[in-house]
């Protein structure tokens, strides 16, 4: 099954940037879509972004479009959510996720198979 490990989580001032990685492993990777989820203190777990298979087509939450940008990189087998204009409410722990083997990506978590353990972003005002 598909395993994930994030990182690059840490402190950063309102405006900055900051890039969070994934890395993938498990069998059929190349064929799954891949979502970025962000858990908010006291909150639920929510999709911010999902990227396609060969990376070509790309959605984001509305509280991230423009300011978030996700990509993946096949051969380093690593997804990535970069992270600009960072706002006090993008606080919180960013997972890395997929569906089941050929579904699909969506905001809903509940539709998500496998996950990562997170990485904490901490945005400061």
């Amino acid at each position: 099954q598909l395993q994930f490990v994030e990182s690059g989580g840490g402190l950063v001032q309102a405006g900055g940037s900051l890039r969070l990685s994934c890395e993938v492993s498990g069998p059929n990777q190349d064929y799954h879509e891949f979502g970025w989820f962000h858990q908010a203190p006291g909150k639920e777990r929510e999709g911010v972004s999902c990227i396609s298979p060969r990376g070509g087509t790309t959605s984001y939450s509305d509280s991230v479009k423009g300011r978030f940008t996700v990509s993946r990189d096949k051969v380093k087998k690593t997804l990535y959510l970069q992270i600009d204009n960072a706002k006090f409410e993008d606080t919180g722990v960013y997972y890395c996720a997929a569906p089941l083997f050929l579904a699909r990506c969506v905001f809903d978590s509940k539709a998500m198979q496998y996950w990562g353990k997170g990485t904490q972003v901490t945005v400061s005002p």
